[in-house]
């Protein structure tokens, strides 16, 4: 299997299966010198980590990461950075999978799930691997997220990066009500507390139905300087574009208004700016904060939805290897809207992509 790997000069490769010993990442290309240690990294994965609420899947992966390489402190260096810090080599990161129920799919061994990569994967390789999907399960972003944290320590306190679900199902937040704080107090990451209530019980109703829902998730990074990104084939846009697509069950993003931009006129839709204090001030952000597919210096807007959940417990109609007709329910641990858990994913792969944006903009600037 070829493309495991993502990113020019800051580099990722993920490796593992849903059911396999274990999963990880390496990360090539970080620059020496970056405090790092496994608590770090930690923080991070335990926003994605599996069965913390009952909307989302109760597999219990307690996704402890391991720092096998990369990284170096001696009594010098511990004094000096308060912890171990990056040498520049390959940085690898193993997560052992411990919770791995096989036989929940040992009925759909030889049958394929409607919208999972099933069929693809037997099209493709003429084998998959049954047991929650293998290499095409999402439990494979545990490694993105690992990566993501690295990203940040390249791109430094100055940039803050945030992660948000604004809609479920039909439910869509209240823009007006949007607050940050609320994000950490609810198990949606929503930004609006009255609508955290709604997809409470509407989650619950789904759940027990044995259906799923979609989900929209918006992340934003601040701080981000001007300059970032290349032209044509290089852009910053495209390139965000293509990550958070290579997520699991994305099937759509949107960079700034997105869609909406195809409603507004040309004044409307432009970013227009005027000095105030010598400071370059734009008086709106429906590009995203790309332009020309290079950072304008505005905050990083992007938005992608989340299909349903393709394992349910309601049948739906299928198909088998051999081309007999059937009908599939997906038993076992499963998210009832997988994009709860996709939030701190987006995260992941928004650092990376802007980790590598920056080091290729000082390679090619010496900025």
């Amino acid at each position: 299997m070829s493309h495991n790997s993502f990113g020019h000069l800051f580099r990722v490769t993920t490796w593992g299966e849903s059911h396999g010993p274990a999963l990880g990442c390496v990360v090539d290309g970080c620059p020496p010198g970056l405090r790092l240690d496994a608590a770090m990294i930690q923080t991070f994965l335990d926003k994605r980590r599996p069965g913390t609420s009952r909307f989302v899947t109760q597999r219990r992966e307690p996704d402890e990461v391991r720092i096998l390489s990369g990284v170096f402190g001696d009594d010098r260096i511990l004094e000096a950075h308060g912890g171990t810090v990056t040498t520049g080599t390959p940085i690898s990161l193993m997560i052992d999978n411990v919770d791995q129920r096989s036989r929940d799919y040992s009925d759909i061994r030889d049958r394929y799930r409607p919208g999972h990569a099933d069929q693809t994967y037997d099209a493709k390789y003429g084998l998959r691997d049954y047991r929650g999907g293998g290499r095409s399960s999402a439990r494979e972003t545990a490694a993105r997220v690992a990566a993501g944290a690295v990203a940040r320590q390249v791109l430094g306190p100055d940039i803050v990066l945030r992660g948000a679900v604004v809609q479920i199902g039909p439910h869509m937040i209240d823009p007006q009500a949007w607050d940050w704080d609320e994000t950490e107090r609810n198990p949606f990451w929503c930004p609006d507390a009255a609508m955290a209530t709604v997809w409470e019980g509407f989650l619950d109703d789904t759940r027990k139905a044995g259906s799923s829902a979609g989900a929209i998730i918006e992340v934003q990074a601040h701080g981000v300087p001007a300059g970032w990104g290349a032209p044509i084939y290089g852009k910053l846009d495209a390139e965000l574009a293509s990550a958070m697509m290579s997520i699991n069950a994305a099937k759509g993003v949107e960079i700034g208004a997105g869609f909406a931009a195809a409603t507004l006129s040309g004044e409307e839709n432009a970013d227009q700016m005027r000095y105030e204090d010598d400071d370059l001030m734009f008086l709106s952000n429906n590009n995203g904060g790309v332009a020309g597919g290079i950072s304008t210096g505005q905050d990083i807007i992007v938005r992608l939805a989340i299909k349903p959940t393709s394992s349910i417990l309601t049948e739906t109609k299928s198909v088998t290897r051999d081309g007999e007709n059937v009908d599939v329910r997906t038993k076992g641990r499963h998210d009832p809207c997988v994009g709860i858990r996709a939030v701190p994913v987006a995260e992941a792969m928004l650092a990376c992509v802007l980790a590598d944006a920056k080091l290729r903009h000082r390679g090619q600037t010496g900025l």
